[in-house]
Parts: C-alpha cells; structure tokens; sequence
C-alpha cells in the first residue's frame, strides 16, 4: 500500500509581508505614495495613509492563491 500525502502548500512569504487578513477575512494593504516626500502634505492626509486599505475583490482571490494558510 503506497503512502499518498498531500504536500504542504508555501507561503510566499514576501506577500505576507505586505498584506494582512482580518477576522473577517478581508485582506488588507498599506496605501501607496507613502514612502517619502510626505513633508510637503498636509497632516490630515500624511495620518490618512497610515491605515491599511482593502483590495479589490479580483485581486484577494490572487493574493488567497499565495497566502494559503492565512
């Protein structure tokens, strides 16, 4: 009798870096245009880019493929 196991699936660990599912399973990420010159912004918009935003419905289902176990 042949042991047949099903192989682990990996995480592609740079995107899950970059994303995270909450309990609801949405899946979030940073905004762009954060990363520098946010000087010359105003307060309000430099303190709106440090909530994480959701994806697109189209792009969760790419991202489920490589986050498995999220």
């Amino acid at each position: 009798m042949a042991n047949k196991k099903k192989r682990k699936l990996k995480t592609k660990k740079a995107v899950a870096k970059r994303f995270k599912v909450t309990a609801t399973g949405k899946i979030m990420r940073r905004p762009t245009g954060q990363g520098h010159f946010n000087a010359k912004e105003g307060g309000k918009k430099r303190r709106s880019k440090r909530k994480l935003v959701p994806v697109s419905k189209a792009e969760a289902k790419k991202l489920k493929r490589l986050l498995p176990y999220l």
